[in-house]
């Protein structure tokens, strides 16, 4: 009886001093033990660890979206409003880093902080109005670039920096607008003018067609041809029955097809 009676002593101790973290799919634990943390990742699953020297810190390694709303400085000095989402994911292997360098905060104290310096300098080598347009994605490319190498070292990966919001300025909103619908109507008139210009080529083609099938034509038919064809008639209209009136300077029949002839 006092041996089971120690075992389960024994047993409660070690369960008060006790305690289980789970880490989740899509997260890493660091272990930190009397201050200091172990090098070494734990994957996901149930870890027992000691709750007085011992705490699991947990951080996620999926694909983590931060929206940003920030003014974009543009090359000609206008503020540009815009609703920012960076996509990124922490590398496993350096989360026992990020937390003794970083910590655990590190969206605020290195992620935005970095984005806003990049966006800084990548915008401000555009106009205003290029957010709106085609080079958006020149835009977001161009920061995502500058970001991964600020944080090239630090345990992170940009996967995309995405400008989802763009507010510009009233009138200068109105500007774009007009400037695309001009763009728009001056490739319209180009492709019309085209067309017209492949059906004149065409018309020219067609006539000249024309011209050259009619020379050949009266190249090809000479006096003697056409006195050729005149015997020739003459045979057959004699071979044919009836009464014909023909009369001929005998070079051009002239046929006169006499009433009730068959």
């Amino acid at each position: 009886m006092k041996t089971i009676k120690y075992v389960l002593i024994s047993t409660s101790i070690v369960l008060l001093m006790s305690a289980c973290a789970v880490v989740r799919q899509g997260e890493v634990g660091v272990k930190r033990k009397m201050g200091k943390l172990s090098p070494k990742t734990i994957e996901a699953g149930a870890q027992v660890f000691n709750p007085f020297t011992t705490t699991i810190i947990k951080l996620p390694i999926r694909t983590v979206n931060v929206e940003i709303l920030s003014n974009l400085p543009s090359k000609e000095g206008l503020n540009v409003q815009s609703i920012i989402s960076i996509l990124y994911h922490i590398r496993k292997e350096e989360a026992s880093n990020i937390i003794e360098n970083i910590g655990t905060n590190y969206e605020e104290v290195v992620i935005k902080s970095v984005f806003r310096s990049a966006s800084a300098d990548v915008c401000s080598q555009f106009f205003a109005k290029d957010m709106h347009t085609i080079k958006r994605a020149e835009i977001e490319n161009e920061i995502r670039k500058r970001m991964s190498e600020l944080l090239a070292n630090r345990g992170f990966e940009i996967e995309a920096v995405l400008l989802k919001t763009i507010q510009l300025p009233p009138g200068l909103y109105m500007a774009v607008e007009n400037k695309l619908e001009a763009e728009q109507e001056a490739q319209r008139m180009e492709f019309v003018l085209q067309r017209e210009k492949l059906e004149a080529q065409r018309r020219m083609l067609e006539a000249e067609g024309i011209r050259d099938a009619q020379k050949i034509l009266q190249e090809g038919i000479s006096p003697q041809i056409i006195q050729w064809q005149s015997i020739e008639a003459f045979k057959q209209l004699a071979k044919s029955p009836g009464t014909r009136v023909i009369i001929t300077d005998g070079k051009t029949p002239f046929l006169i097809q006499p009433d009730g002839g068959n």
